[in-house]
């Protein structure tokens, strides 16, 4: 049986092990965060800090530090509509990453449509300056990081109401133990077959029973992408697509590659196992969980935390 440990959290960037949670919508109420009592306090979570950074800096891109503790200099702002994608959730201001990102997300999204796929729905990717976020995720934070759902894009422009509130399409089963024969497509295996091909990427996370579905229609011949596509808790109307550090940052820190082979075989069973995907109730109280402070994120974090 796989152990996972926090080390293994950690390594990957990833929240702790989770069920699948209710979508988290968004608002149409523009609310300005509070001015912090004691910003420069040591205690400080560092979340609080880069959450309230709402543009960019001008220093040039760059990202920093490992995808779940770093920041990003120079950050670009993926446009809200393209001829093949739509941002969603905008509310969230998390359309920003370092420019291989965006590059890599407009490659896709053209990809996307030559596979049958109508555009991308993008969702999460980084804060203007990275760095830790208020709510979700725990990486994310140096602009290698975006989620793309699993709904084809609309061919009308969505209204904000819709961006902020609509869900994306759930594909696992009730049960957990594979997709939805009722919504899952040969289209969407074609879709996460061309971002996984694509030279940047280094690894993308799905719900194991779409590692699963993958694993059955990825065909007999130019199998190798699958390595890169890792079973992860959640994800289950989504796939997190992480990229390369850039040849631009020596401060990024690359994660360990992934375990050899497809990740097809007895490497799945650990996921469809009954203490997975019917975990028992915890028997302690959950710990406070610990809070990152600037003093935890590499040392250039607080020049792009304090740059205009």
């Amino acid at each position: 049986m796989m152990l996972v440990s926090a080390r293994l959290f950690l390594l990957l960037g990833l929240a702790a092990a989770v069920p699948a949670l209710a979508q988290d919508k968004g608002t149409l109420e523009d609310k300005a965060l509070p001015p912090l009592a004691h910003p420069e306090s040591p205690s400080t979570p560092a979340k609080e800090l880069f959450g309230r950074k709402t543009t960019p800096d001008s220093i040039a891109a760059r990202s920093i530090g490992f995808y779940s503790r770093g920041c990003l200099a120079g950050a670009v702002a993926l446009p809200i509509n393209g001829p093949t994608w739509q941002v969603m959730r905008l509310s969230r201001n998390r359309n920003w990453g370092h420019p291989q990102l965006i590059a890599f997300l407009e490659r896709l999204a053209e990809k996307a449509k030559r596979v049958g796929w109508p555009g991308l729905l993008v969702g999460d990717m980084s804060q203007p300056r990275g760095g830790p976020m208020l709510t979700g995720h725990a990486s994310h934070q140096i602009g290698l990081d975006a989620d793309i759902w699993l709904t084809p894009m609309p061919t009308r422009e969505l209204s904000r109401e819709e961006r902020e509130f609509m869900s994306a399409t759930e594909v696992v089963r009730d049960d957990r133990r594979d997709v939805d024969p009722k919504v899952w497509t040969h289209e969407h295996t074609e879709l996460i077959r061309a971002a996984s091909q694509d030279a940047a990427v280094e690894r993308i996370f799905v719900n194991a029973a779409i590692k699963k579905a993958l694993c059955r229609e990825a065909g007999t011949s130019d199998r190798g992408w699958l390595a890169k596509v890792r079973p992860w808790w959640g994800h289950d109307y989504h796939f997190h697509v992480r990229i390369y550090c850039p040849p631009d940052s020596p401060q990024c820190e690359p994660q360990p590659p992934p375990e050899p082979g497809e990740g097809c075989g007895h490497e799945l069973d650990y996921w469809f196992s009954e203490g997975v995907l019917h975990p028992p109730p915890p028997t302690e109280p959950e710990k406070p969980k610990h809070m990152m402070t600037m003093a935890a994120l590499p040392a250039a974090c607080r020049q792009v935390l304090m740059a205009p």
